[in-house]
Protein backbone atom coordinates (compact mmCIF):
# COMPACT_ATOMS: atom_id res chain seq x y z
CA UNK A 1 0.00 0.00 0.00
CA UNK A 2 1.61 3.37 -1.30
CA UNK A 3 0.70 7.01 -0.20
CA UNK A 4 -0.38 8.54 -3.34
CA UNK A 5 -1.40 12.22 -1.78
CA UNK A 6 -0.08 14.30 1.06
CA UNK A 7 -2.10 16.89 2.94
CA UNK A 8 -0.98 19.35 5.36
CA UNK A 9 -3.27 21.48 7.61
CA UNK A 10 -2.27 24.43 10.85
CA UNK A 11 -4.05 23.98 13.93
CA UNK A 12 -4.14 24.64 17.45
CA UNK A 13 -2.58 22.46 19.88
CA UNK A 14 -4.66 22.30 23.17
CA UNK A 15 -2.30 24.40 25.62
CA UNK A 16 0.49 27.36 25.01
CA UNK A 17 3.79 27.68 24.57
CA UNK A 18 5.73 29.26 27.80
CA UNK A 19 9.19 31.17 28.12
CA UNK A 20 10.43 28.69 31.07
CA UNK A 21 13.30 30.75 31.62
CA UNK A 22 11.45 33.87 31.62
CA UNK A 23 9.15 32.07 34.49
CA UNK A 24 11.37 30.84 36.66
CA UNK A 25 13.13 34.23 36.37
CA UNK A 26 10.15 35.88 37.83
CA UNK A 27 8.03 36.38 35.35
CA UNK A 28 4.63 37.41 37.62
CA UNK A 29 0.99 35.78 36.43
CA UNK A 30 -1.61 38.31 35.03
CA UNK A 31 -4.62 36.20 34.89
CA UNK A 32 -3.76 33.38 32.15
CA UNK A 33 -0.59 35.59 30.82
CA UNK A 34 2.42 36.48 31.87
CA UNK A 35 3.88 40.33 32.07
CA UNK A 36 7.94 40.54 31.80
CA UNK A 37 10.53 40.20 28.61
CA UNK A 38 10.76 36.65 27.27
CA UNK A 39 14.50 35.29 27.53
CA UNK A 40 14.02 31.90 25.21
CA UNK A 41 15.29 32.63 21.68
CA UNK A 42 11.85 32.52 19.75
CA UNK A 43 9.74 33.73 22.04
CA UNK A 44 7.78 37.23 21.53
CA UNK A 45 5.87 36.77 25.08
CA UNK A 46 6.48 34.70 27.81
CA UNK A 47 3.30 33.02 27.03
CA UNK A 48 1.72 32.39 23.31
CA UNK A 49 -0.19 30.35 21.43
CA UNK A 50 0.22 26.95 21.06
CA UNK A 51 0.32 25.25 17.40
CA UNK A 52 0.34 22.36 15.46
CA UNK A 53 1.05 20.97 11.69
CA UNK A 54 -1.26 17.76 10.73
CA UNK A 55 0.27 15.34 8.20
CA UNK A 56 -2.70 13.66 6.36
CA UNK A 57 -1.29 11.25 4.27
CA UNK A 58 -3.83 9.56 1.40
CA UNK A 59 -3.52 5.98 0.75
CA UNK A 60 -3.96 3.70 -2.75
CA UNK A 61 -7.12 2.58 -1.04
CA UNK A 62 -8.51 6.07 -0.11
CA UNK A 63 -7.88 6.39 3.71
CA UNK A 64 -6.07 9.42 5.13
CA UNK A 65 -3.76 8.89 7.91
CA UNK A 66 -3.37 11.50 10.36
CA UNK A 67 -0.44 12.59 12.24
CA UNK A 68 0.30 16.26 14.74
CA UNK A 69 3.40 17.78 14.88
CA UNK A 70 3.66 18.86 18.30
CA UNK A 71 6.00 20.40 20.72
CA UNK A 72 6.44 20.95 24.33
CA UNK A 73 5.23 23.62 26.31
CA UNK A 74 8.76 24.53 27.70
CA UNK A 75 9.84 24.92 24.05
CA UNK A 76 13.68 26.24 23.62
CA UNK A 77 14.41 24.91 27.61
CA UNK A 78 16.74 22.23 29.03
CA UNK A 79 18.02 21.14 25.74
CA UNK A 80 14.94 21.17 23.47
CA UNK A 81 14.66 22.36 20.11
CA UNK A 82 13.27 25.59 19.83
CA UNK A 83 9.94 27.22 19.35
CA UNK A 84 7.81 25.60 16.80
CA UNK A 85 5.35 27.34 14.50
CA UNK A 86 2.88 26.27 11.45
CA UNK A 87 4.25 29.37 9.43
CA UNK A 88 8.08 28.43 9.82
CA UNK A 89 7.67 25.04 8.88
CA UNK A 90 4.68 24.17 6.90
CA UNK A 91 7.14 25.51 3.73
CA UNK A 92 9.79 22.90 4.88
CA UNK A 93 7.43 19.77 4.99
CA UNK A 94 5.71 20.32 1.56
CA UNK A 95 9.48 21.39 -0.30
CA UNK A 96 11.37 18.73 1.73
CA UNK A 97 8.66 15.87 3.01
CA UNK A 98 6.09 15.73 0.81
CA UNK A 99 8.15 14.52 -2.64
CA UNK A 100 9.83 12.04 -0.40
CA UNK A 101 6.42 10.51 0.99
CA UNK A 102 4.49 10.29 -1.81
CA UNK A 103 4.47 7.04 -3.30
CA UNK A 104 5.92 5.32 -0.34
CA UNK A 105 4.92 2.01 0.91
CA UNK A 106 3.59 1.70 4.12
CA UNK A 107 3.26 -1.64 4.66
CA UNK A 108 6.17 -1.70 7.40
CA UNK A 109 6.15 1.49 10.36
CA UNK A 110 9.66 1.03 12.00
CA UNK A 111 11.46 0.90 8.96
CA UNK A 112 9.58 3.99 7.69
CA UNK A 113 9.75 6.05 11.09
CA UNK A 114 13.93 5.25 10.96
CA UNK A 115 14.26 6.66 7.68
CA UNK A 116 12.70 10.04 8.06
CA UNK A 117 13.76 10.47 11.93
CA UNK A 118 17.25 10.21 10.46
CA UNK A 119 16.60 12.91 7.54
CA UNK A 120 18.70 15.77 7.47
CA UNK A 121 17.95 18.90 5.57
CA UNK A 122 20.70 21.10 4.88
CA UNK A 123 22.76 19.58 6.78
CA UNK A 124 20.30 19.97 10.13
CA UNK A 125 17.75 16.88 11.14
CA UNK A 126 14.25 17.89 11.16
CA UNK A 127 12.88 19.42 14.18
CA UNK A 128 11.38 16.79 16.69
CA UNK A 129 7.74 17.72 16.00
CA UNK A 130 8.20 17.46 12.69
CA UNK A 131 9.60 13.43 13.08
CA UNK A 132 6.95 13.11 15.68
CA UNK A 133 3.73 13.63 13.83
CA UNK A 134 5.08 12.52 10.80
CA UNK A 135 5.26 9.41 12.98
CA UNK A 136 2.53 9.34 14.08
CA UNK A 137 0.59 9.31 10.12
CA UNK A 138 3.19 6.65 9.36
CA UNK A 139 2.24 4.25 12.46
CA UNK A 140 -1.70 5.18 11.34
CA UNK A 141 -0.81 4.36 7.54
CA UNK A 142 0.21 0.72 8.23
CA UNK A 143 -1.99 -0.04 10.72
CA UNK A 144 -4.85 1.62 7.87
CA UNK A 145 -3.30 -0.61 5.12
CA UNK A 146 -2.60 -3.86 7.51
CA UNK A 147 -6.29 -4.17 8.89
CA UNK A 148 -4.96 -3.86 12.38
CA UNK A 149 -5.08 -1.51 15.40
CA UNK A 150 -1.97 0.98 15.84
CA UNK A 151 -0.82 -0.67 19.11
CA UNK A 152 -0.99 -4.26 17.29
CA UNK A 153 1.44 -2.81 14.48
CA UNK A 154 3.55 -1.59 17.42
CA UNK A 155 3.23 -4.74 19.17
CA UNK A 156 3.92 -6.88 15.72
CA UNK A 157 6.78 -5.10 14.66
CA UNK A 158 8.49 -5.29 18.22
CA UNK A 159 7.74 -8.71 18.81
CA UNK A 160 5.78 -7.70 22.27
CA UNK A 161 2.66 -9.74 23.34
CA UNK A 162 -0.43 -8.48 22.96
CA UNK A 163 -1.69 -7.17 26.30
CA UNK A 164 -5.71 -6.52 27.04
CA UNK A 165 -4.89 -5.14 30.35
CA UNK A 166 -5.27 -0.94 31.35
CA UNK A 167 -2.40 1.13 32.08
CA UNK A 168 -1.45 3.57 35.04
CA UNK A 169 -2.52 7.22 34.21
CA UNK A 170 -0.92 10.16 35.62
CA UNK A 171 -3.18 13.29 35.35
CA UNK A 172 -2.13 17.25 35.65
CA UNK A 173 -3.45 19.58 36.98
CA UNK A 174 -1.72 22.55 35.11
CA UNK A 175 -2.26 25.73 37.77
CA UNK A 176 -5.48 25.18 39.23
CA UNK A 177 -3.29 22.47 41.52
CA UNK A 178 -6.71 22.03 43.83
CA UNK A 179 -10.22 21.79 41.97
CA UNK A 180 -8.05 19.53 39.47
CA UNK A 181 -7.10 16.99 42.70
CA UNK A 182 -10.62 16.78 43.28
CA UNK A 183 -10.94 15.87 39.54
CA UNK A 184 -9.02 13.19 39.43
CA UNK A 185 -9.40 11.54 42.80
CA UNK A 186 -13.47 11.20 41.54
CA UNK A 187 -12.25 9.80 38.57
CA UNK A 188 -9.48 7.89 40.47
CA UNK A 189 -6.60 8.44 38.20
CA UNK A 190 -3.70 6.50 39.13
CA UNK A 191 -1.02 8.74 39.77
CA UNK A 192 -1.70 12.69 40.45
CA UNK A 193 -1.47 15.95 40.12
CA UNK A 194 1.87 17.13 38.87
CA UNK A 195 1.21 20.56 39.90
CA UNK A 196 3.36 22.72 37.80
CA UNK A 197 5.41 24.04 41.04
CA UNK A 198 7.76 26.27 38.39
CA UNK A 199 8.64 29.28 40.26
CA UNK A 200 9.84 29.53 43.64
CA UNK A 201 7.60 32.68 45.65
CA UNK A 202 4.51 31.68 44.21
CA UNK A 203 4.12 28.25 43.98
CA UNK A 204 7.21 26.32 45.87
CA UNK A 205 8.09 29.50 48.56
CA UNK A 206 11.40 31.16 49.51
CA UNK A 207 12.57 28.12 52.25
CA UNK A 208 9.93 25.60 50.48
CA UNK A 209 6.66 25.80 52.85
CA UNK A 210 4.25 26.35 49.93
CA UNK A 211 4.69 23.24 48.49
CA UNK A 212 5.31 20.85 51.94
CA UNK A 213 1.75 22.59 53.32
CA UNK A 214 0.32 21.34 49.62
CA UNK A 215 1.77 17.78 49.82
CA UNK A 216 -0.36 17.67 53.68
CA UNK A 217 -3.38 19.01 51.85
CA UNK A 218 -3.39 16.17 49.08
CA UNK A 219 -2.98 13.54 51.78
CA UNK A 220 -6.10 14.80 53.34
CA UNK A 221 -7.68 15.41 50.47
CA UNK A 222 -7.48 11.80 49.18
CA UNK A 223 -8.55 10.42 52.35
CA UNK A 224 -11.43 12.95 52.80
CA UNK A 225 -12.77 12.52 49.07
CA UNK A 226 -11.82 8.49 48.11
CA UNK A 227 -14.46 6.13 47.91
CA UNK A 228 -12.51 3.10 48.98
CA UNK A 229 -9.41 3.00 51.12
CA UNK A 230 -8.37 0.53 48.22
CA UNK A 231 -8.01 4.01 46.35
CA UNK A 232 -4.17 4.90 47.12
CA UNK A 233 -2.60 7.10 44.17
CA UNK A 234 0.97 7.85 43.58
CA UNK A 235 1.68 11.27 44.36
CA UNK A 236 3.74 12.64 41.31
CA UNK A 237 5.24 16.50 41.41
CA UNK A 238 7.50 18.67 38.85
CA UNK A 239 8.88 20.88 40.56
CA UNK A 240 11.05 22.04 37.88
CA UNK A 241 14.18 22.20 39.55
CA UNK A 242 13.11 25.19 41.82
CA UNK A 243 14.24 23.10 45.07
CA UNK A 244 17.72 23.14 43.90
CA UNK A 245 17.19 26.82 43.06
CA UNK A 246 16.41 27.29 47.05
CA UNK A 247 19.06 25.09 48.41
CA UNK A 248 21.85 26.10 46.00
CA UNK A 249 21.75 22.36 44.51
CA UNK A 250 23.19 21.43 47.31
CA UNK A 251 22.37 17.57 47.35
CA UNK A 252 21.72 17.20 50.90
CA UNK A 253 19.84 19.82 51.32
CA UNK A 254 17.61 19.06 48.76
CA UNK A 255 17.70 15.14 49.96
CA UNK A 256 16.43 16.78 53.44
CA UNK A 257 13.55 18.71 52.68
CA UNK A 258 12.32 15.75 50.34
CA UNK A 259 12.39 13.37 53.03
CA UNK A 260 10.13 16.22 54.62
CA UNK A 261 7.78 15.69 51.85
CA UNK A 262 7.46 12.51 52.33
CA UNK A 263 6.74 12.18 55.92
CA UNK A 264 3.99 15.06 54.88
CA UNK A 265 2.79 12.45 52.27
CA UNK A 266 1.69 10.39 55.31
CA UNK A 267 1.90 6.91 53.82
CA UNK A 268 1.05 7.39 49.71
CA UNK A 269 4.38 6.93 47.44
CA UNK A 270 6.34 10.64 46.60
CA UNK A 271 7.66 11.24 43.37
CA UNK A 272 9.58 14.24 42.36
CA UNK A 273 10.31 15.41 38.76
CA UNK A 274 13.25 17.28 38.11
CA UNK A 275 13.96 18.41 41.56
CA UNK A 276 17.21 20.16 40.54
CA UNK A 277 18.68 21.50 37.50
CA UNK A 278 22.30 21.76 37.03
CA UNK A 279 22.05 23.09 33.04
CA UNK A 280 23.87 20.59 31.13
CA UNK A 281 22.93 16.95 30.86
CA UNK A 282 26.57 15.58 32.65
CA UNK A 283 25.92 18.04 35.75
CA UNK A 284 22.09 16.60 35.66
CA UNK A 285 23.35 13.01 35.72
CA UNK A 286 25.96 13.64 38.34
CA UNK A 287 23.95 15.75 40.19
CA UNK A 288 20.26 13.62 40.23
CA UNK A 289 22.56 10.47 41.28
CA UNK A 290 24.08 12.73 44.28
CA UNK A 291 20.73 13.65 45.54
CA UNK A 292 19.75 9.66 45.48
CA UNK A 293 22.33 8.82 47.30
CA UNK A 294 21.92 11.25 49.96
CA UNK A 295 18.00 10.12 50.06
CA UNK A 296 19.30 6.45 50.65
CA UNK A 297 21.38 7.68 53.58
CA UNK A 298 18.08 8.98 55.16
CA UNK A 299 16.05 5.98 54.25
CA UNK A 300 13.55 7.98 52.57
CA UNK A 301 12.07 6.37 49.63
CA UNK A 302 10.95 9.34 47.62
CA UNK A 303 11.03 8.34 43.86
CA UNK A 304 12.94 10.79 42.00
CA UNK A 305 11.83 11.68 38.05
CA UNK A 306 14.42 12.56 35.21
CA UNK A 307 13.24 15.06 32.97
CA UNK A 308 15.13 18.16 31.72
CA UNK A 309 18.42 16.96 29.81
CA UNK A 310 16.95 13.96 29.33
CA UNK A 311 15.39 14.61 25.81
CA UNK A 312 16.72 11.81 22.83
CA UNK A 313 16.28 8.14 23.01
CA UNK A 314 20.34 8.44 23.91
CA UNK A 315 19.72 10.43 26.26
CA UNK A 316 17.42 8.10 28.33
CA UNK A 317 20.19 4.78 28.13
CA UNK A 318 22.79 7.23 29.71
CA UNK A 319 20.66 8.29 32.46
CA UNK A 320 19.14 5.05 32.56
CA UNK A 321 22.92 3.12 32.67
CA UNK A 322 24.19 6.03 35.21
CA UNK A 323 21.60 4.70 38.16
CA UNK A 324 20.83 8.41 38.38
CA UNK A 325 17.17 7.94 38.80
CA UNK A 326 14.18 5.50 39.59
CA UNK A 327 11.81 6.28 36.60
CA UNK A 328 12.40 8.47 33.72
CA UNK A 329 10.26 11.07 32.04
CA UNK A 330 10.23 10.01 27.84
CA UNK A 331 8.83 13.08 26.74
CA UNK A 332 7.32 11.80 23.56
CA UNK A 333 7.43 14.99 21.24
CA UNK A 334 11.09 15.33 22.60
CA UNK A 335 12.10 12.22 21.38
CA UNK A 336 10.63 12.86 18.00
CA UNK A 337 9.69 9.88 15.99
CA UNK A 338 7.90 7.42 17.89
CA UNK A 339 9.64 4.65 17.14
CA UNK A 340 12.49 6.22 19.61
CA UNK A 341 9.73 6.49 22.43
CA UNK A 342 8.64 2.47 22.08
CA UNK A 343 12.38 1.94 22.09
CA UNK A 344 13.59 4.46 25.25
CA UNK A 345 10.09 2.18 27.16
CA UNK A 346 11.56 -0.67 26.70
CA UNK A 347 15.00 0.01 27.36
CA UNK A 348 13.79 1.28 30.84
CA UNK A 349 12.04 -1.60 31.51
CA UNK A 350 14.86 -4.23 30.51
CA UNK A 351 17.11 -1.61 32.70
CA UNK A 352 14.96 -1.78 35.89
CA UNK A 353 13.87 2.33 35.98
CA UNK A 354 9.98 2.76 35.99
CA UNK A 355 9.53 4.42 32.37
CA UNK A 356 6.94 7.06 32.74
CA UNK A 357 5.69 7.82 28.96
CA UNK A 358 4.92 11.36 29.21
CA UNK A 359 4.44 14.23 26.38
CA UNK A 360 3.03 17.96 27.26
CA UNK A 361 0.08 19.57 27.61
CA UNK A 362 0.71 21.03 24.39
CA UNK A 363 -0.02 18.47 22.08
CA UNK A 364 -3.18 17.62 20.20
CA UNK A 365 -5.81 14.59 20.61
CA UNK A 366 -4.60 12.75 17.60
CA UNK A 367 -0.99 12.61 18.89
CA UNK A 368 -2.43 11.94 22.74
CA UNK A 369 -4.09 8.66 20.97
CA UNK A 370 -1.22 8.17 18.54
CA UNK A 371 0.94 7.66 22.06
CA UNK A 372 -1.44 5.45 24.27
CA UNK A 373 -1.37 3.08 21.17
CA UNK A 374 2.19 2.81 21.78
CA UNK A 375 2.04 2.96 25.65
CA UNK A 376 -0.38 -0.15 25.21
CA UNK A 377 2.23 -2.01 23.46
CA UNK A 378 5.41 -1.53 25.50
CA UNK A 379 3.78 -1.15 28.95
CA UNK A 380 5.04 1.75 30.24
CA UNK A 381 4.93 2.14 34.81
CA UNK A 382 3.00 5.13 33.80
CA UNK A 383 1.08 6.79 31.01
CA UNK A 384 0.54 10.94 31.33
CA UNK A 385 -3.18 12.09 30.26
CA UNK A 386 -2.86 14.55 27.98
CA UNK A 387 -3.19 16.98 26.51
CA UNK A 388 -4.73 20.54 27.91
CA UNK A 389 -4.63 21.16 31.45
CA UNK A 390 -8.08 20.92 32.28
CA UNK A 391 -7.64 17.23 33.21
CA UNK A 392 -11.09 15.90 32.09
CA UNK A 393 -10.44 16.73 28.41
CA UNK A 394 -7.26 14.53 28.47
CA UNK A 395 -8.73 11.96 30.06
CA UNK A 396 -11.99 11.64 28.12
CA UNK A 397 -9.31 11.26 24.91
CA UNK A 398 -6.81 8.76 26.62
CA UNK A 399 -8.54 6.76 28.65
CA UNK A 400 -11.79 6.34 26.50
CA UNK A 401 -8.95 5.26 23.68
CA UNK A 402 -7.60 2.89 26.04
CA UNK A 403 -10.83 1.68 26.94
CA UNK A 404 -11.82 1.47 23.31
CA UNK A 405 -9.02 -0.85 22.78
CA UNK A 406 -8.95 -3.19 25.36
CA UNK A 407 -13.05 -3.84 24.77
CA UNK A 408 -12.07 -5.07 21.38
CA UNK A 409 -9.04 -6.73 22.24
CA UNK A 410 -11.05 -8.37 24.95
CA UNK A 411 -13.67 -9.63 22.61
CA UNK A 412 -11.03 -10.55 20.14
CA UNK A 413 -9.73 -12.71 23.07
CA UNK A 414 -12.83 -14.39 24.08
Amino acid sequence: MKITHVHLAPGYSAFYFDDQAAIKAGARQDSFVYTGTPLTPGFDQVRQCGESISILLELENGQIAEGDCAAVQYSGAGGRDPLFTAERFMPLIAAHLVPRLVGLDVSRFRDNAATFDALTIDGAPLHTAIRYGLSQALLDATAKATGRQKYQVVADEWGLPRSAAPLQLFGQSGDDRYNAVDKMILKQVAALPHGLINNVPQKLGETGGKLAEYVSWLAHRIRSLRRSRAYNPVLHIDVYGTVGTIFDNDPARIAEYLATLEKRADGFSLYIEGPADAGAKDGQIALLSAIRSELAKRGAKVRIVADEWCNTYQDVVDFVDAGCCDMVQIKTPDLGSLHNTIDAVLYCKAHGVEAYQGGTCNETDISARACLHAAMATRPERVLVKPGMGFDEGMTIVANEMNRILAVGNRRVA
